[in-house]
């Protein structure tokens, strides 16, 4: 990236307590009572409801805004099970490490067992296995009356699989992804002609709830004037029925953190004729719903800088720029040299790409979510050096904007 020159701009001190104060936003983000902060839970209001109340103890004019998110959340009302019999026995395997619900899967609450088949041997009363999840396959697989449908699935580098909320429509079968090796081995079995078989359930249905975006007005632009929106979302996966934890630490309490951090900076460091806000955004997992509805009233010509993640700095911070955004990407570019925060393209699919698709210059920058969407995504893994060098870059960034607007 390349941009014109100007003179380095004064970002305020970056202490100790900064990072003190935004690991605390973090932790307290994480905590079990809010329960992993998923869209429309009692858990993801009552982040809501803390975040409101945390902004206006540091003087923003604070509010939430609700908005319904339909047909597009998925939950697990109670945990899914897969056993495998063989002829060595049966193995009860374990959720989240060995096999986890697929999004597209009918609501089965209850046991379904059936043998296992492969995809071109007697499939009716049978659990599938298949390579690849296809809808129409999945039709046809309910119309000759097959149990359900077995995935194979990859984990993380701890071994785990990450957890989703937003998928595709539901189809006919109850439908499970198993980790990849295991896949291998009833695949193995079935050539080999074992008798083997599958009881599994999927309690997984799509429910309709309410989102609600929190807002804090730091200071209103005079008419034409540069006015600038800091955004992140505060919504995680939640936890799952029985109390496994989704603390949501690095995706995205790290980036509301740095946000509502880099807010109370600015408010002291920026001409008086500057607008600056902050959207604390919720339903990003689920779809990014909560920006899309933002998105319907902000004012024109605002300019959004989306953090997602920032967790761990590796090598350099990922960086999406999208809609009228060349001299938001310029000031990005010269806050990166004077910072010290090396930037890269790279895809950023998150709430920036929301307002960018309403005709807002948008970027989304993101640096890292170590453990995503898993019970290891907690606070210690939330880096104090990679939350500064955030705040700074993003500092800069908005000061150099309010010297070239």
């Amino acid at each position: 990236m390349t941009s014109p020159t100007v003179g380095p701009v004064a970002t305020g001190p970056t202490t100790p307590d900064a990072a003190g104060r935004m690991h605390a936003v973090v932790a307290r983000l994480a905590a079990g009572d809010f329960q992993g902060r998923r869209v429309g839970t009692p858990g993801g209001k009552g982040a809501a409801a803390w975040l409101v109340s945390h902004l206006e103890s540091l003087g923003a004019q604070a509010f939430t805004d609700s908005f319904p998110v339909r047909n597009a959340v998925k939950e697990l009302s109670a945990i899914p099970v897969l056993r495998w019999t063989t002829a060595s026995g049966k193995q009860n395997l374990v959720h989240r490490q060995d096999f986890a619900e697929h999004l597209a899967s009918a609501y089965t609450p209850g046991l379904v067992t059936g043998p296992i088949a492969a995809p071109d041997g007697a499939v009716a009363g049978a659990w599938v296995l298949e390579p690849s999840y296809n809808a129409a396959r999945a039709a046809e697989l309910a119309d000759v009356g097959a149990a359900g449908i077995v995935l194979p699935r990859g984990t993380d580098d701890a071994g785990l699989m990450p957890k989703m909320i937003a998928g595709p429509a539901a189809c006919p079968l109850p439908v499970l992804s198993v980790r990849t090796d295991l896949f291998e081995a009833m695949t193995a079995t079935v050539h080999s002609g074992q008798p083997s078989e599958i009881e599994g359930s999927v309690p997984l249905r799509t429910v309709d709830v309410e989102g609600g975006n929190v807002h804090g007005i730091f200071r209103t632009p005079i008419e034409g004037s540069l006015s600038v929106l800091l955004t992140a979302h505060f919504d995680g996966v939640g936890d799952d029925p029985g109390g496994v934890r989704f603390p949501a630490a690095c995706d995205n309490a790290s980036g509301v953190a740095v946000v509502v951090e880099t807010a109370q900076r600015l408010h002291g460091l920026l001409p008086a004729e500057v607008g600056l806000a902050v959207a604390l955004l919720d339903a990003e997992e689920a779809g990014a719903h909560g920006s899309a509805h933002h998105a319907t009233y902000l004012a024109a010509g605002t300019l959004v800088i989306n953090m997602d993640g920032a967790a761990q700095l590796h090598q350099a911070a990922a960086v999406e720029a999208s809609g009228p955004a060349h001299s938001l990407l310029a000031a990005l570019d010269q806050a990166g040299r004077e910072t010290g925060v090396a930037l890269r393209g790279q895809a950023m699919p998150s709430d920036n790409r929301r307002y960018a698709a309403a005709g807002f210059a948008a970027v989304g920058i993101g640096m890292g979510m170590p453990g995503y969407q898993t019970p290891a995504e907690t606070p210690n893994r939330v880096e104090a050096a990679t939350l500064l060098a955030a705040a700074d870059l993003i500092t800069a960034t908005v000061l150099h904007l309010s010297r070239t607007a």
